[in-house]
């Protein structure tokens, strides 16, 4: 509730993104539409966090990405956005980045407060997204190290079984969880976009960012 998501995307993506929700996009099957969104509200967060017994806030970091990537084109930009709206609410955040790799490795073994780092997906499926990023079994190695059984129990068995309407199911009560535990503060979806000239036809974005020429013509 201390950040400001509307005014973060506005800024950060430049009209290439949209507020996210869930952690799956909502071009995905089984998004759950019905899941609400946190609200952007500084006196009620202020009030949590005194409830919580931090009335004077506390301090953390963020780890903010050293390059750039198509689910965020300015992680620094960002970080600071994040960090002026914390510091509303008394959390005092400092911003901390390393190189690349070292980011990812550290990340991983869970040195930092707070990190920034997305997704793009492999395939259209969600466990694609739930499975790599927020089982029990990826908790020793995913960035948000969670593992939540009710969670984990809905997804492992949404794996489990084919029939894509008893899936959906599963994934849309797998939301609802995840956002009442809030493992992640989901920020954006972006908007992918390339430029071909008008005689080029069967060019597809590729969600790797690579360039994929198969099936591509001049006419």
């Amino acid at each position: 509730m201390a950040l400001n998501k509307a005014n973060i995307v506005k800024a950060v993506y430049l009209g290439s993104g949209t507020p996210a929700t869930n952690p799956i996009p909502p071009t995905l099957w089984s998004y759950n539409k019905s899941v609400k969104d946190y609200q952007y509200n500084v006196n009620k967060a202020k009030e949590l966090l005194a409830a919580a017994g931090y009335p004077n806030g506390f301090e953390a970091t963020l780890w903010w990405m050293p390059v750039q990537r198509p689910y965020n084109p300015n992680a620094k930009a960002m970080a600071e956005l994040m960090q002026a709206d914390l510091a509303k609410v008394g959390i005092k955040v400092r911003l901390v980045s390393y190189e690349w790799g070292e980011y990812l490795d550290r990340l991983r073994k869970g040195e930092h407060d707070m990190g920034l780092l997305g997704w793009t997906g492999d395939y259209g499926d969600p466990d694609n997204f739930f499975g790599n990023l927020l089982s029990c079994a990826a908790a020793g190695s995913s960035t948000a190290r969670w593992c939540h059984k009710p969670f984990d129990d809905l997804i492992v068995k949404a794996r489990q079984v084919s029939n894509q309407a008893e899936r959906t199911k599963l994934y849309e009560q797998a939301q609802v969880i995840f956002k009442e535990e809030a493992p992640w503060f989901t920020i954006a979806h972006s908007i992918a976009t390339e430029i071909t000239r008008s005689n080029v036809t069967g060019y597809q974005i590729s969600p790797f960012g690579s360039h994929d020429f198969y099936g591509v013509e001049l006419k």
